[in-house]
């Protein structure tokens, strides 16, 4: 079920909320659990057992971590839970991946036969809901957190369907107080309605419309394909990307606000960076602090040398890559942003640098924007194309199909996207006021865009979010 559908928008989040905010207290909790299930079970049939099983598993797990936690047993049982929850991730998202990659090694070295390909159905969310699984049971071992109460709270928190299945990844530690204990005010609430609007609008309006230019130009063969359209599509994915993920992230972190809950932040207008590294600190925010506390941290970080350093980055930003999707486009893509962070290094090891000027936000713009054509690629091959075109092609113009698809709608989408993702936020917090207490002018803008998005989408239909797929 997708946020930007009738059946959630009309049917499951009224009647949701609705039993969720006359329900005493002490059956929240359940009611979300049961909820979620419900939520993923309608996309996924019968697959959702793998998130089914995690729950009893993973609270069962941090119990006798939590009771064994002095002796060695414990180290044991939280390596025994990290292999449990990486299984399925690895079984359903990478099996068929790494099937490819050995038959291709073996072609390299000639090598003849082949393993057989078979795809398998990959569950939606799971590389989410397995980070939350991991960090659970790390952070108990290290006893930043106790065990949830009930194998409820903490069903609760697991599948909890406004992040469920594009994050933000919320760590239990983040929640732990709100849990048994949350009070649900009014204020609240409408604050999480309206996050919600403004997302949905994000979404339909802005990253649908925008979505369309990418995919025309992406979509364009290579002998079709010019500079100006090549770099007209790069720019409308690298939008579209940020204002599809960032929209579904206010909408959950909206839901989560009327569920009584405070959902970390997952962007900060990421292209406004003027470095790779402040983009990492801005982007998918949840993710890069997940891979530092539990990946880059525990290999030692920056503390050793400049080498294990740079290796560590490079590790960190290759699981990364792998994280996203099992493909060479995704794992390039990783690659990409570790040798991006590791030149940073050592430029800024030699004191040279161009932070925080316009020189630094544009090759920050134009290095997110060449690893973003790898992303949004189906191979390498196509991927290198496409970006021989932007660099290398004199043909310029625009193709019939772009023409076609740059409406005077499409081109003023485009253009606010670009003024929503590099416009200052904090003057626009001073315009509208604080969130927590929303204007008049803010309540007002919220039904109008709401109501927008409901004719957009009766128009248009709606498309899955970006990151569904991971």
């Amino acid at each position: 079920m997708v946020f930007s559908s009738p059946s959630f928008l009309f049917v499951f989040l009224p009647l949701f909320f609705l039993l969720y905010w006359i329900s005493p207290a002490k059956l929240r909790n359940t009611i979300i659990f049961i909820g979620s299930i419900l939520f993923y079970f309608t996309g996924a049939g019968n697959i959702a057992f793998v998130l089914l099983l995690s729950v009893p598993l993973n609270q069962w797990l941090g119990i006798q971590i939590r009771r064994l936690e002095s002796s060695k047993s414990a180290n044991l049982l939280l390596f025994i839970g990290i292999c449990a929850n990486l299984i399925p991730l690895l079984l359903y998202k990478y099996f068929t991946f790494f099937t490819l990659v050995t038959n291709d090694a073996a072609s390299l070295l000639g090598i003849e036969g082949r393993l057989p390909v078979k795809e398998i159905l990959l569950p939606a969310g799971i590389s989410f809901f397995t980070f939350q699984g991991l960090s659970y049971l790390i952070d108990i071992r290290k006893r930043f957190i106790d065990p949830a109460p009930t194998v409820i709270d903490f069903g609760m928190y697991h599948t909890s369907f406004p992040q469920l299945i594009a994050g933000p990844i919320v760590r239990y530690i983040e929640i732990k107080e709100s849990v048994a204990d949350r009070k649900l005010t009014l204020e609240q609430v409408e604050s999480g309605i309206i996050r919600f609007c403004f997302g949905l609008t994000k979404k339909i309006v802005l990253a649908d419309n925008i979505g369309v230019i990418a995919d025309a130009a992406f979509g364009l063969p290579p002998g079709q394909l010019t500079i100006c359209s090549a770099w007209l599509g790069a720019l409308a994915y690298s939008l579209q990307i940020y204002l599809d993920f960032s929209a579904y992230s206010d909408m959950a972190i909206g839901l989560g606000a009327m569920l009584g809950f405070k959902f970390p932040e997952n962007f900060d207008q990421p292209y406004r960076s003027c470095s790779v590294t402040e983009f990492w600190r801005r982007w998918h925010m949840t993710l890069s602090r997940w891979f530092r506390d539990y990946v880059y941290i525990p290999l030692g970080g920056n503390r050793i040398n400049p080498f294990r350093t740079y290796l560590n980055l490079f590790i960190v930003f290759l699981l990364c890559g792998l994280w996203h999707g099992a493909a060479y486009t995704f794992v390039v893509w990783g690659l990409l942003h570790g040798i991006y962070l590791v030149i940073e290094r050592i430029l800024l090891r030699r004191n040279i640098g161009t932070q925080n000027n316009i020189i630094g936000w544009s090759l920050t713009t134009l290095l997110v924007m060449v690893a973003w054509v790898f992303f949004r690629s189906q191979t390498v091959d196509s991927a290198w194309s496409y970006l021989l075109v932007m660099f290398n092609n004199s043909t310029y113009g625009l193709p019939l199909s772009i023409k076609i698809n740059l409406t005077p709608d499409k081109i003023f989408f485009l253009f606010v996207g670009i003024v929503v993702s590099v416009f200052p936020v904090e003057r626009v917090k001073s315009i509208f006021g604080d969130s927590a207490k929303p204007t008049l002018f803010v309540r007002v803008a919220a039904i109008l865009f709401f109501t927008y998005s409901l004719t957009v989408l009766a128009d248009n239909g709606f498309n899955p979010f970006i990151y569904f797929r991971f």
